[in-house]
């Protein structure tokens, strides 16, 4: 196993690396921060226009030893591999607690029009979501629930956010993702796509347990989540087709978003999987 390469913090491509701890310096580069072995591994295997989204890891020997696999498949990927130290990984690492394997990524945003292309079923729109953690999960059930994209408005959190990565757990690499779309286009975008549009909103005027009773949830849906502190601002509910609200049978004052929207997103799936058995 070789020895660590980069034994200073001061080497450029530290210095580069951690500067990626800012958004502007993530836009201007084009880069973020992936870390773990499971986002890395994404990472490894997930492709931006024929070019591997993986574009460095830094790994100490200890982890290269452990993640073997994940290292080797890196490097044939054509990813740049370098072999650190302790101190080093804390330099680029993002975390309290590094794990031992840090990439650089290129960034793997679908412009919105592509996403209306693949006339998609199911789609979550993160209309002024501002906590990056509250994002990732969202991003997260999203992928669990089978959705066919996720679309996080201008009004939004960065995408690249390092909490809104760790928070993806990994499926930030696994469906397509627009960011900075105004939520007035996105609303008029996936409507003249055919999707119907539904806000969630605590306050709603629809039940969702009425919504899966009357049948009309079986069809393309697109979902608006909105800020968990303050919910939906009235003029983005304006432009949802219905305004919808999670049932609370127990004594419970409200979910969190990640739980509202889980629940809103695996009753659209069930829903349309009933209407179209596979």
């Amino acid at each position: 196993m070789p020895t660590p390469e980069l034994i200073s913090p001061r080497s450029p491509r530290v210095a580069a690396a951690r500067r990626l701890a800012r958004r502007n310096f993530r836009g201007k580069e084009r880069r973020f921060i992936a870390e773990g072995p499971q986002a890395v591994r994404e990472a490894v295997e997930h492709r931006v226009g024929g070019e591997g989204t993986l574009v460095e890891l830094f790994t100490t020997v200890e982890a290269a030893e452990r993640y073997a696999d994940i290292v080797a498949a890196a490097r044939d990927a054509g990813a740049r591999v370098h072999y650190a130290d302790d101190e080093v990984l804390a330099e680029v690492s993002q975390t309290v607690t590094p794990q031992g394997l840090v990439g650089v990524c290129r960034f793997l945003d679908s412009p919105f029009e592509e996403i209306l292309k693949a006339r998609p079923k199911l789609v979550a729109v993160l209309a002024h979501v501002r906590d990056p953690g509250n994002a990732g999960t969202v991003l997260r059930c999203a992928d669990a629930a089978g959705a066919d994209a996720v679309v996080l408005t201008d009004a939004s959190v960065d995408l690249y956010n390092p909490k809104s990565v760790r928070a993806s757990v990994g499926s930030l690499f696994h469906l397509p993702v627009a960011v900075g779309v105004p939520v007035e286009q996105a609303v008029q975008g996936l409507r003249d796509a055919g999707v119907r549009i539904l806000a969630a909103d605590g306050a709603g005027e629809d039940d969702l347990d009425d919504e899966l009773d009357a049948g009309t949830m079986g069809g393309p849906t697109a979902w608006i989540f909105g800020n968990e502190a303050w919910g939906l601002p009235e003029e983005t509910r304006a432009l949802a087709d219905a305004v919808v609200r999670v049932p609370i049978h127990g004594k419970a004052e409200s979910l969190n978003l990640a739980t509202a929207a889980a629940v809103c997103l695996y009753a659209s799936a069930r829903a349309q999987r009933t209407r179209t058995p596979r």
